[in-house]
C-alpha cells in the first residue's frame, strides 16, 4: 500500500492538537485537546459497563468532542452513583481549565474494577498533565505512557495517507492494553485523531469496519473488559474531505484499518507475561464469519497458548479449537501449517497427517515453536472466507501478574 506512509511522532503529526500525560505511582492522566472535532466511538459489549463509558456515550450524542480525559489506575466501574459524580468532577476540572463546554469532553478510565476513584490523587495528576500540554513527539509519548497499566511499553502509530484524489491527510493514535484482552475489544483504550474532515456518522461507520478486523480480533486471556473504548476524532485541520457523495475514500479506510491493526498487534505482543507473539490466518473458509470464528478460537485456546509457551507443536489443539468454534469444518480436507520468520511446515495437508513422531515435519515444527513470532495457517478448502487473529502465549507470569493485581 504505497499510499500509506508511516510517520514518527505519534499525535504530534496532527495540527490543532495538544496532548499530555503525567503519572504519580500507579495513577496516570492523559489529556487530549482537539477543539470542535467530530467524533464517534466503539465500546465494550460487556453487560457490566463502567461509569466513564456511559458518560462518554451520552456526550457523543452531540457528535462533537473537543477534549478527552483519561486516567489509569482505577476503572471507575461498579462504583454506583459515586462513579458518575466522579466523572462529572473530572470533566468539570478540565472544562474550567481549558474553557471547553462540559458536553464536549469525553472521559475514559482503566484499572482496578470495584474501587472508588481516588479523586484527590487523580485531580492532582490531572493538573500536572494540564500544565504539560503540547504538540511535540514527547507529549504524544507521555500521553501513551500515562494510560499504561500492566503494559510494558507505550503504543502509538501515525500515518500520512494519500487519498484517491491525490490529497493527503494524517491519522494518529495511541492505545493501551496488555491483559483482560478478548474479542469484542479488551481492557483496551484507544484514541485516534485525524486532520481530515469527516461527519460523525461516517466516523462511526469507518471505525466499526476497522475495529472488527483489528481490536475485535485479538485475544490475550479471553476476558472481556468493562471499560473498552476506541474513540476517534476528526478535527478537520487539513481542510480535506474524505467522504465524497456519501462514500468513504477507500485509501482512507485502508489506512484506518492499517493503524488499528498496528495498534492491536502491539497489544497482543505485549500480553501480560507473554514471551511469544501468535498470529492465526484462516483462508478458504465457508465465509468470512466462519473464518473469524476459527481464527479467534485458535488464538483463544488456553491449551494451545500453553503449548506455544512450552514450544510444543501440538496441532491437535489447533484442530480441536477450530472444531468447537462453531464454523463449518471438514477434517478430511483441512490443511494446517505453522511458520516463523524463516520457515513454514505443513502439519496436516488436505486432511493427511504429516507431522508424526520422528518425521522431518515434526522436527521442523519443533524448531519453529521455539521462535518469538509464530504463525498458524489454516486452509479450510470450503469457500473464500478469510480472517486473521492475533494473540500471545499463556505463561506462568500471566498467572503471577493477575494473582497480585490488586495487592
Amino acid at each position: 500500500m504505497n499510499f500509506i506512509k508511516e510517520l514518527d511522532g505519534g499525535f504530534s503529526v496532527i495540527e490543532n492538537l495538544k496532548v499530555s500525560g503525567a503519572r504519580e505511582g500507579k495513577y496516570g492522566v492523559t489529556i487530549i485537546v482537539s477543539p470542535n472535532s467530530t467524533a464517534s466511538a466503539v465500546f465494550t459489549s460487556n453487560k457490566v459497563v463502567a461509569a466513564p463509558v456511559k458518560y462518554t456515550q451520552n456526550v457523543l450524542k452531540k457528535g462533537i468532542i473537543s477534549a478527552v480525559f483519561v486516567n489509569s489506575g482505577n476503572a471507575n466501574c461498579f462504583t454506583g452513583q459515586q462513579g458518575f459524580k466522579d466523572c462529572e468532577t473530572l470533566v468539570e476540572l478540565l472544562s474550567k481549565d481549558l474553557k471547553i463546554p462540559k458536553d464536549e469532553i469525553a472521559i475514559s478510565s482503566t484499572g482496578v474494577i470495584g474501587r472508588e476513584m481516588p479523586i484527590d490523587i487523580i485531580s492532582k495528576v490531572a493538573y500536572e498533565s494540564l500544565s504539560k500540554l503540547g504538540n511535540d513527539p514527547e507529549n504524544s509519548l507521555a500521553a501513551a505512557k500515562a494510560i499504561m497499566t500492566t503494559d510494558t511499553f507505550p503504543k502509538e502509530c501515525a500515518l500520512e495517507v494519500t487519498l484517491t484524489s491525490g490529497e493527503t491527510v494524517k491519522i494518529a493514535g495511541i492505545t493501551k492494553g496488555s491483559g483482560m484482552i478478548a474479542p469484542n475489544m479488551g481492557t483496551m483504550l484507544s484514541f485516534i485523531v485525524t486532520d481530515a474532515v469527516i461527519p460523525a456518522g461516517e466516523i462511526k461507520k469507518a471505525l466499526k469496519v476497522s475495529a472488527d478486523i483489528s481490536f475485535n480480533m485479538i485475544v490475550v486471556d479471553g476476558d472481556e473488559s468493562t471499560n473498552d473504548t476506541c474513540l476517534m476524532m476528526a478535527n478537520g485541520a487539513s481542510g480535506v474531505e474524505v467522504v465524497k457523495d456519501g462514500e468513504m475514500d477507500s485509501n482512507f479506510q485502508e489506512a484506518l484499518n492499517y493503524l488499528c491493526i498496528d495498534l492491536a498487534k502491539k497489544m497482543a505482543r505485549d500480553g501480560e507475561g507473554a514471551t511469544k507473539f501468535l498470529e492465526a490466518n484462516v483462508c478458504n473458509a465457508r465465509n468470512d464469519e466462519d473464518a473469524r470464528l476459527a481464527a479467534k478460537s485458535i488464538i483463544s485456546s488456553s491449551l494451545f497458548k500453553s503449548a506455544v509457551f512450552g514450544g510444543d507443536p501440538n496441532w491437535g489443539r489447533i484442530v480441536s479449537a477450530i472444531g468447537y468454534s462453531g464454523c463449518d469444518l471438514n477434517p478430511d480436507i483441512v490443511t494446517i501449517s505453522i511458520a516463523d520468520d524463516t520457515d513454514e511446515v505443513d502439519l496436516v495437508k488436505n486432511g493427511e497427517i504429516l507431522a508424526f513422531e520422528d518425521t522431518p515435519y515434526l522436527e521442523r515444527a519443533e524448531k519453529i515453536m521455539q521462535s518469538k513470532n509464530i504463525t498458524v495457517n489454516i486452509d479450510m478448502d470450503l469457500g473464500d472466507g478469510e480472517a486473521t487473529a492475533w494473540g500471545c502465549d499463556l505463561t506462568y507470569d500471566y498467572v503471577k501478574i493477575n494473582a497480585e493485581y490488586t495487592t
